[in-house]
């Protein structure tokens, strides 16, 4: 509930100040995939989760909701993916590495470690924060949840955000080349 803070103006000698109600004690987690395929727009396909404030409540992703996004990536873009992942611990779960190993459509690459600056989920996140809920006082979880969608949708209809989110990272997507015929085939 806390606003990410960005730059801003007011008339001089007057502080802009962003009022805050408070804490709250529920939290929101985020997993997102951009997807890129050579020939068609990029998209962003993303899973909010709420957790409750319950008492022994698991407050993080378990590595069945990271799974459940890259199947509905496998099904949107009709065609195997291949993953780059940063080194999270629930990334590197054993029962994820399981599911992609028994899956041939999924190919996961581990980043090296501390290397957000190769992850394009990076600067979707920076967007998200600079761009749409900078400066905001949330009243509610609801209305942060609101912000977060609103500002979600908004990058998922601006498919050039998430290309250059790639190219910032120095990164390419390239198609591997048909292998020629051997002699003899």
């Amino acid at each position: 509930m806390t606003p990410p803070t960005a730059h801003t103006w007011s008339r001089r000698g007057h502080t802009p100040v962003v009022r805050v109600r408070g804490r709250s004690r529920r939290r929101i987690s985020l997993a997102a995939a951009a997807c890129y395929k050579p020939g068609e727009p990029s998209r962003l396909i993303y899973r909010p989760r709420f957790h409750m404030p319950l008492k022994g409540a698991r407050k993080s992703f378990a590595w069945t909701d990271y799974r459940d996004p890259l199947v509905r990536s496998h099904i949107q873009l009709d065609g195997p993916i291949v993953v780059v992942w940063d080194n999270l611990n629930t990334h590197r779960a054993a029962d994820l590495r399981k599911y992609a190993e028994g899956h041939d459509w999924l190919t996961i690459v581990q980043l090296p470690s501390y290397a957000p600056d190769l992850n394009p989920i990076e600067g979707i996140w920076s967007l998200l924060r600079r761009r749409y809920m900078a400066n905001v006082a949330f009243e509610n979880p609801d209305h942060l949840t609101r912000t977060l969608r609103h500002g979600l949708a908004c990058i998922q209809r601006r498919p050039h955000l998430l290309d250059d989110c790639l190219a910032e990272t120095g990164l390419t997507i390239t198609t591997p080349s048909p292998t020629p015929p051997r002699k003899g085939q």
